[in-house]
Parts: C-alpha cells; sequence; structure tokens
C-alpha cells in the first residue's frame, strides 16, 4: 500500500514537472485579443539562423545550463517572435520582446535545469513569428551526470 502510494506521488510529480502549459502560456481569462499570442498578423519576412542545436556536453544534475540561440532577419519586414516554447517544464524559452529588424540578429534565450534530470538530455524549443518559411526546432542536447549518492 506504502509502495502504491510513493509511486503515485512520484509519478504526479513528474507530471507536474513537466507541464510546459503552466510555464509556456498566458491565460486571457477568456478575453478575447488579451493573450499574447493573439498578435496581429504581420507582413512575412525570412530567417536565418545562425545557431539551431547546442550540446552542452555533460553537466552535473542541479547545474543550470543557459544558451542563447542566434538568428538573423535575412527579410524586408521586421521579424516578430510571438511565441517560443519547450518540451518540457524545465526547460524555459525568453523571445525577443521586440521586433528584429532587417539584417539584425535576434537571440533565443534558453535555460534548462538538470536537477532531475539524470541520463541523455534531448530539449526542444519550437518558435512562432512571421518568417516563412518557419524557424526550424531548436535542440538542447547533452548529458546530465547523477549526483553521487
Amino acid at each position: 500500500m506504502l509502495k502504491a502510494f510513493i509511486v503515485s506521488g512520484v509519478i504526479l510529480l513528474s507530471i507536474i514537472g513537466c507541464d510546459v502549459r503552466s510555464k509556456d502560456k498566458i491565460g486571457n481569462n477568456g478575453k478575447p485579443g488579451e493573450n499574447k499570442t493573439d498578435v496581429p498578423v504581420a507582413p512575412p519576412t525570412t530567417v536565418q539562423m545562425i545557431d539551431s542545436v547546442y550540446d552542452f556536453g555533460k553537466v552535473a544534475e542541479g547545474e543550470i545550463v543557459e544558451f542563447s540561440f542566434r538568428f538573423k532577419n535575412t527579410g524586408n519586414n521586421p521579424l516578430i517572435v510571438t511565441n517560443a516554447s519547450a518540451s518540457c517544464g524545465c526547460t524555459v524559452p525568453e523571445k525577443p520582446e521586440a521586433p528584429v529588424k532587417p539584417g539584425e540578429t535576434g537571440f533565443i534565450k534558453v535555460k534548462f535545469n538538470s536537477e532531475g534530470r539524470a541520463g541523455a538530455a534531448h530539449k526542444t524549443v519550437n518558435i512562432l513569428s512571421n518568417a516563412t518559411p518557419a524557424f526550424p526546432e531548436l535542440l538542447l542536447k547533452g548529458e546530465v551526470t547523477p549526483k553521487a549518492k
């Protein structure tokens, strides 16, 4: 009975820990136009990725890995990033708040918390913007070595 309770608790904590919805979306209480993803459609532009994969190698469990993926607006219109979402709640992307002007370089900063994530790490970040074609999926990968017991 106690084992079943402990296993159920661990499963529940795992699900809550990786719930992307609570970290990456902003609710609007049902009011249209007040959600940050309800951005008016902007004229399309093009983007060139400078970094789309970051291999952080090996880190000790509990370390925070930070990396800024770089991209360049190669089009003629401002590039507007409307949303950045990660594959897990342990990975938090930060999008540029201001439009990236033509010819300028922008950044998607990503923080990965390796606490409780021992083993191979393969975290993805999806970007929504007015770029055509769309941003490729960004990848943060490496290995998390477990804490000594």
